[in-house]
């Protein structure tokens, strides 16, 4: 069966029909009795041998075929002409829209320009006068004052001094009688801040008498039998880069050949027992004695009344001194014992040595030294029996000692003043919080008491009044 559709004006349609099956359809195209162009084409049904006889299923296909025919002759008659001109006028007002908000982005950012050249303009000019008077103050003289303003920490002390402090040279240039500047008093200041020494700033300023020493604050507790007793010490002082003043140093006192000197970073790792180094010191400690003082640890060599002082730097023997007449490996020891014949101390003033003889009677006698060789500078003997007191240090040139190692709340019972040769009783309360304090160290940097009471290593805040 053929089935024969015939279209008019698709000749495009048509062609493309054919070249998608010409092996299965044929065209013909004559004109019809009016004069147009009229085309037919053939296609064979792949799978009808005869055409069904339902005429409803042919009105179905002839609707779809003029549906068709319609849609094709609006597309070439340009009846959409309307619609393509509505989306044009669109595009063109947005455009215009875009157009005007550039333009005025544009004028804003001409206004910021103004603006910014303006304050340019306006910085120039103050940056010349500026110049134009730190030219004039240059070629001033000036009238120097100084004063010292000290620096702060994370871990500030009560008084909140440290070893680190700043030098604030203040310069005032007083007004030139030719200048006229009314009744009101016209000054130019500059400031040059320069870094000292904090023990300079105490030693000026804030010395004084012990007047209280606060309750411990414990930072760490010996693991061993080896740490009942030791001394533990931060440099007040310290001279290079490779070791702070945050830099705490534990030597464990419990044993026949102490030589192991354990260096914490700071008092963070020292307290989780982390440390960074372990230097073997070229002589054994006697007892707890020891102390850390300009990038220096000073000790007294085992059964001697020899001093060493070790380079903590180069980890190099610097010097070696004996301490003239000392007594020592358990002559003239503190009350609780513990060969504790010769006790090292640093205060605002230097190094220190705490110690009796036989001339002395078991008296204690107060050696300051030379922190380079250990040469004894000046001695002072004072009329307490050292081995009737627990401990001794030393601040701001005075003798402080401690009345019992034991007893929880004892005091310190005694003080010497090096500067006027006199010694007196006092009764400054002190605890002894683990029962058994071997060890007492003033650090002037940090405006502490360290102490090493039964295996537990502590701190005390202390406060100085005025002289």
């Amino acid at each position: 069966m053929w089935l024969q559709v015939s279209l008019f004006s698709l000749s495009g349609l048509l062609l493309s029909i054919q070249t998608q099956a010409q092996d299965r359809a044929s065209l013909h195209r004559s004109n019809d009795p009016s004069g147009h162009c009229h085309y037919t084409f053939t296609v064979a049904s792949p799978q009808e041998s005869s055409c069904p006889g339902s005429d409803r299923e042919m009105d179905g296909v002839l609707s779809r075929l003029t549906l068709l025919e319609a849609l094709v002759s609006r597309l070439l008659a340009g009846v959409d002409k309307g619609t393509i001109t509505g989306v044009g006028a669109n595009r063109e007002e947005g455009l215009q829209e875009a157009y005007s908000q550039v333009t005025g982005e544009r004028n804003q950012l001409q206004q910021d320009k103004e603006r910014l050249n303006r304050q340019i303009q306006e910085l120039q000019r103050r940056l010349a006068e500026l110049s134009q008077e730190a030219e004039s103050l240059r070629q001033k003289p000036c009238q120097q004052t100084l004063t010292s303003v000290g620096t702060q920490h994370e871990n500030r002390p009560a008084n909140g001094m440290y070893q680190s402090g700043v030098l604030l040279r203040i310069c005032i240039s007083l007004p030139d009688p030719a200048y006229d500047f009314g009744n009101s008093g016209y000054q130019e200041m500059k400031a040059e801040v320069t870094e000292i020494s904090a023990s300079h700033v105490f030693h000026e300023g804030s010395c004084g008498e012990l007047v209280s020493v606060g309750d411990p604050v414990s930072h760490r507790k010996a693991d061993s039998i080896t740490g009942k007793y030791g001394v533990w010490m931060q440099d007040p002082e310290p001279q290079g880069p490779q070791y702070t003043n945050n830099t705490v140093w534990r030597i464990d006192a419990v044993r026949r050949d102490v030589r192991h000197l354990f260096a914490y970073e700071d008092m963070d790792q020292f307290s989780r027992g982390f440390p960074m180094k372990v230097l073997v010191l070229p002589e054994p400690v006697e007892s707890t004695g020891a102390t850390v003082y300009r990038g220096s640890l000073y000790y007294q060599r085992r059964r001697s009344r020899t001093l060493i002082r070790y380079d903590l730097a180069s980890e190099y023997l610097a010097s070696r001194m004996d301490l003239p007449h000392a007594g020592f490996h358990g002559q003239h020891p503190y009350s609780w014992g513990g060969y504790t014949d010769i006790d090292l101390a640093v205060d605002e003033q230097g190094l220190w040595a705490i110690y009796s003889t036989s001339k002395a009677r078991g008296a204690i006698v107060i050696s300051q030294l030379n922190p380079e060789s250990l040469e004894v500078k000046k001695t002072w003997e004072t009329n307490i029996k050292k081995n009737t007191v627990a401990n001794a240090f030393m601040v701001c040139g005075r003798l402080y000692t401690v009345a019992s190692y034991t007893v929880p709340n004892t005091t310190i019972n005694f003080a010497f003043d090096t500067a006027t040769g006199v010694g007196q009783a006092v009764s400054v309360p002190f605890k002894n919080k683990y029962s058994y304090n071997s060890m007492v160290d003033y650090n002037h940097a940090q405006r502490k008491l360290y102490a090493w009471d039964n295996f537990h290593m502590v701190t005390y805040d202390i406060r100085l009044g005025r002289d």
